[in-house]
């Protein structure tokens, strides 16, 4: 089955006005992709992004959201909200989220529950640690986090969510899986949603994010169950994050 590769911008907590401007200006002399260009600003710039991207082939996608609908939770916002703003994709359980926020795979599920509910497709970060590759736990972690999500909605909802696959030891680090090693995994993944759906396991797409350069996804994209890249600080360069979706296609 021939699956669309997307490859997507995670900003995280960078930017400005002017600089954003700058960098969405500067993707949008983009030529057209066989790829899905998607681009993650922080919350406060959405609405800047979702204007500059108008009528272009870039598709705007948020950082997070709650797993609450609405109601008195300061500080959170919600997928109805994000709808508003033009936004297609949310990231959910990124491994910062999971790390530093103390996300749990449950409340990630609850996450990806409301967001599909209301019309968004998420995109649901799973990986490992540099202890738990080191300790051979790289599947069973990435299994446990899948499950979680089966568990909650089931494993059509599958056919609805993008899965990006980040090893967290290659977040921001420089360190990158090779090609071959990111294909094992993502094969593995794929076999195990397999498991309880093939024809749902042969539609997802799956992502490889961590450290993801211009020089190094070529191979990446060429592997068979690579179906794009989830790009950290790369996708902050207006340049490399154009080189990077011309090696996607």
């Amino acid at each position: 089955m021939i699956r669309q590769k997307i490859v997507a911008g995670n900003w995280k907590m960078n930017g400005s006005k002017e600089s954003i401007s700058a960098l969405v200006n500067g993707l949008l002399e983009m030529d057209g992709s066989g790829s899905e260009v998607v681009i993650a600003p922080s919350f406060p710039y959405l609405s800047q992004v979702d204007s500059l991207i108008s009528g272009s082939h870039i598709v705007l996608a948020a950082q997070n959201a709650s797993q609450e609908i609405k109601g008195a939770f300061t500080g959170e916002v919600s997928a109805s909200m994000l709808s508003d703003f033009g936004v297609k994709y949310v990231l959910v359980g990124h491994s910062e989220r999971r790390s530093l926020y103390g996300e749990s795979d449950e409340l990630v599920a609850a996450k990806v529950k409301t967001i599909l509910e209301l019309g968004l497709t998420p995109m649901l970060c799973i990986g490992e640690t540099l202890a738990e590759r080191e300790s051979g736990k790289t599947l069973e972690v990435c299994e446990r986090q899948i499950q979680a999500v089966i568990d909650l909605v089931g494993i059509s909802a599958f056919e609805k969510l993008v899965v990006a696959y980040e090893p967290v030891w290659a977040i921001g680090t420089g360190l990158s899986a090779s090609a071959e090693q990111a294909q094992d995994v993502h094969e593995s993944i794929r076999a195990f949603l397999a498991k309880s759906s093939k024809s749902v396991s042969e539609k997802v797409q799956i992502l490889y994010g961590g450290s993801v350069k211009a020089s190094t996804s070529s191979a990446l994209f060429k592997m068979p169950d690579v179906d794009g890249a989830l790009v950290g600080g790369a996708s902050l360069d207006a340049k490399e994050f154009i080189a990077i979706v011309k090696t996607a296609g």
